[in-house]
């Protein structure tokens, strides 16, 4: 797989965030009863609701679901990118890209810490500045040595590009939020996980918002990993498989 496919995939993830997924036509659909109301009415995932699990269609992961139906959770998701959603303070999506060989090169030659923010900032930035004019990212990250044999923690800034606070007919923002998210992205069995997460509190709590940039970064932190603490990672493969 080269840059420019892994690119479309960072792409297909980022759009997954502000839409919902069209119904999948594929054989023997039908889905659970838990499926059906976290996927929405008419719609079908691609991967599979197991229990309190949703399961990746390529099951390079598994992750206990942190939405509720109740509380007006939804799955969206494509074959490398799960999005969850609720009415009130989540939004969260789970990125498992191949390690290509075209990566794995890149990989040889930066390091860890190097190749990591190469990936972000060349493969999913841009597609933020795309549906986000005057995106950004606050700086180059930090890097955490001891996650995950290595992972980078990155804030952006995405004008326009929260999932709460929309106008209602009752209320109407008088600028567009600039959204904040944290995304934590790492490697694991010959994948590139990339886990993101909005920031709600920046678009809900509008004129009583007090938080530092300190203080948002810490709260986005203990927040993705927590979400990788709901994770499962399919065993490595053995060598020469």
């Amino acid at each position: 797989m080269n840059v420019s496919n892994v690119r479309i995939l960072v792409a297909a993830g980022i759009c997954l965030g502000a839409s919902t997924l069209s119904a999948q036509n594929a054989s023997g659909a039908g889905g659970s009863p838990a499926v059906a109301s976290l996927a929405g009415p008419g719609l079908q995932i691609y991967g599979q609701v197991a229990g309190d699990y949703y399961v990746s269609p390529t099951g390079a992961f598994r992750i206990n679901i942190p939405v509720l139906a109740e509380l007006g959770g939804t799955i969206t998701d494509s074959t490398n990118v799960v999005t969850f959603d609720d009415d009130f303070s989540t939004h969260c999506s789970v990125g498992a890209f191949p390690l290509s060989a075209e990566m794995q090169t890149e990989l040889e030659s930066r390091g860890t810490q190097g190749f990591l923010i190469y990936f972000f900032t060349n493969l999913v930035m841009p597609d933020f500045v795309a549906r986000y004019p005057g995106a950004t990212m606050e700086d180059v990250g930090s890097f955490l040595p001891e996650f995950q044999g290595g992972a980078m923690l990155i804030f952006t800034r995405l004008p326009g590009g929260s999932l709460f606070g929309r106008p209602t007919e009752l209320w109407t923002p008088s600028e567009p939020v600039v959204a904040k998210r944290g995304n934590l992205c790492f490697l694991k069995n010959h994948h590139i996980f990339v886990v993101s997460i909005e920031l709600a509190e920046r678009s809900l709590e509008r004129l009583t918002y007090s938080l530092t940039v300190t203080q948002e970064n810490d709260l986005l932190r203990r927040r993705l990993l927590a979400i990788v603490a709901r994770m499962e990672f399919a065993p490595a493969p053995e060598a020469g498989h």
